[in-house]
C-alpha cells in the first residue's frame, strides 16, 4: 500500500509544480497538466475533441494559445502576464494597441473586495479582451492621462479540447465515479487542489489489493468537459454508477464541507456523511439547491441523475480570497491537501467494505454452543454478544453496514471486523 508520508510530500511537490502553468478549457496548459499527471499514473489515457464538435446544446470553443501579454506606461511593465497569469481574461482576444486610459477602462477588472487582489476572469464563449489587476496597478495606469501600450499576444483556432480517463477495473462491474477539473490558471484550493487529492487517490486505487468496484475517474475542464463526457458515456454511467464524487476546493486547512446529492439520500450521501463522522470533523453541510456550482449540475441534470456528491475543504465561494490571485499556494498547505485526501480515502474504504448482509438461519442461532454466549440463562448480557447479536437481528438483506453502524453507534470499521467473524462461523452471508 501506498505510505501517507510519501502522499502528503509528493502532493505538494506537484501542487508547487503545477500551480504556475497558465491552464484553461484548452490549450497547452491543459496537455501539460494531464501529461504531468500520466507520469505518476500511467494508465491515464488523454482524449481529444475538435474544436466547433456539438455536445447536446453546447459546442466546443475554439483552442486558446498564449504567448505573453502586458501593459506599458513610460515603457515600463505595469500589467505582466509572465509575472502572474490572472492578469489576462481567460480566452482573451489579440490586441496590440496604444491607448489612454479612458479607452482602455472598459477592458479593465478588478476585485470588488479585495483591493490587493487580482481576480480571476474568463469569457469562453463571447469574443473580447481583457486585464485584471489590483487596485493600485489600475490607479497607477490612471495616472497623469499618459498613452499606454496594451498587448495581447494569444490567438484563437481550430484545435482541441483535452481531458483524461482512468478505468481501474474491480472484482465488480459497478463503478464509482470521481471527476476533477483541470482548467483554471494559477489557483490553489479552487483547481489545483482537486487534480492534485484526485491523483494522490487513483495512486492509493491502483495499490489497492482485491478492490471491490471498478473505478472511472476523469481530469476534465469544467463544465464543458463533463458535458462532453457525459454525451459519450452516458449509457455506461447511468448503468453501472452507484457512488459518484465532485473533487474541488479540497486543499485549504480551514474547514470541511459536504456537498449534498440532488437526491439527498443516495449512497453517496451515506457514504460522505459516515466518512466524516469516522474521522470526528465538524463540517458544513450544503444543498444542492441553492449551492451547486461546479460539475455537480451536469452530472446531476436531468436525464443524466447520477448520485453526485462533493467533499470539499472550504467550499468554493465561501472563502474570501476564492477566484483571486489570493487563493495561492498560500491559502492551501501540505496539511489541508493531506486531510482532503484522507477524507476522500476515508469514504472510499467505507464504500468498499459496505454490502448488505443476510442471516444463515431462520431464527436467532444458538450463540452458546459456539462459545459466543454465558451458557448461564439470566445473567448480564455481555457486550460483545449483544454486538453480535444485534448485527444477526438486522442481517435482513435491507440494512447495510453504514446503516448498522449508525444504529450500534459504532466505528463502521469496528462493525466490520464482526461482521468478517460471523461470516467465518457462517452465521451470515453477504446478500446479492
Amino acid at each position: 500500500m501506498i505510505d501517507d508520508r510519501l502522499i502528503k510530500k509528493n502532493m505538494w511537490k506537484w501542487a508547487n509544480d503545477l500551480f504556475p502553468v497558465c491552464r484553461s478549457i484548452t490549450g497547452e496548459g491543459v496537455r501539460f497538466t494531464l501529461n504531468y499527471i500520466k507520469k505518476i499514473n500511467a494508465n491515464l489515457k488523454i482524449y481529444k475533441v475538435k474544436s466547433g464538435s456539438r455536445y447536446f446544446d453546447w459546442q466546443v470553443p475554439y483552442e486558446w494559445k498564449i504567448k505573453d501579454a502586458y501593459i506599458k506606461k513610460n515603457k515600463k511593465k505595469i500589467i505582466n502576464f509572465k509575472k502572474n497569469n490572472l492578469h489576462v481574461v481567460g480566452y482573451s482576444a489579440p490586441i496590440n494597441k496604444k491607448m489612454r486610459f479612458n479607452e482602455l477602462k472598459r477592458n479593465i477588472h478588478i476585485h470588488p473586495k479585495i483591493p490587493d487582489a487580482i481576480p480571476y476572469v474568463t469569457s469562453y464563449y463571447k469574443k473580447t479582451w481583457g486585464f485584471c489587476m489590483n487596485y493600485a496597478q489600475k490607479r497607477n495606469l490612471e495616472k497623469g492621462n499618459e498613452l499606454l501600450d496594451v498587448v495581447i499576444k494569444s490567438k484563437l483556432f481550430k484545435g482541441h479540447l483535452n481531458y483524461g480517463e482512468i478505468i481501474i477495473p474491480g472484482q465488480s462491474k459497478k463503478e464509482v465515479f470521481l471527476s476533477t477539473y483541470v482548467c483554471h490558471p494559477s489557483l490553489g484550493n479552487n483547481e489545483l487542489s482537486g487534480p492534485i487529492v484526485t491523483t494522490a487517490i487513483v495512486k492509493w486505487i491502483n495499490s489497492m489489493k482485491n478492490r471491490y468496484y471498478t473505478y472511472r475517474i476523469v481530469f476534465i475542464p469544467e463544465t464543458i468537459g463533463s458535458i462532453i463526457y457525459i454525451k459519450k458515456n452516458l449509457f455506461k454511467l447511468k448503468k453501472n454508477v452507484i457512488a459518484a464524487f465532485n473533487i474541488t476546493c479540497i486543499g485549504d486547512n480551514k474547514s470541511y464541507s459536504y456537498l449534498e446529492s440532488k437526491f439527498k439520500k443516495t449512497l453517496t450521501d451515506k457514504v460522505c456523511i459516515k466518512a466524516l463522522q469516522t474521522l470526528k470533523l465538524k463540517y458544513k453541510k450544503f444543498n444542492f439547491f441553492e449551492h451547486r456550482g461546479s460539475d455537480e449540475r451536469q452530472y446531476s441534470s436531468p436525464g443524466v441523475d447520477l448520485p453526485f456528491c462533493s467533499l470539499m475543504r472550504t467550499k468554493y465561494g465561501e472563502y474570501k480570497e476564492y477566484h483571486s490571485s489570493k487563493d495561492d499556494l498560500s491559502f492551501i498547505s501540505p496539511e489541508g491537501l493531506f486531510g482532503g485526501y484522507n477524507l476522500l480515502k476515508t469514504a472510499i474504504r467505507i464504500l468498499e467494505i459496505n454490502r448488505n448482509y443476510i442471516s444463515c438461519n431462520k431464527c436467532e442461532p444458538q450463540f452458546s454452543k459456539r462459545n459466543l454466549k454465558n451458557t448461564f440463562g439470566g445473567s448480564k448480557i455481555e457486550p460483545s454478544y449483544k454486538i453480535l447479536s444485534n448485527i444477526i437481528a438486522y442481517a435482513d438483506g435491507k440494512t447495510d453496514l453504514i446503516d448498522l453502524s449508525n444504529m450500534l453507534k459504532k466505528d463502521i470499521f469496528f462493525i466490520n471486523d464482526k461482521i468478517q467473524f460471523l461470516k467465518k462461523m457462517k452465521l451470515i452471508k453477504i446478500h446479492k
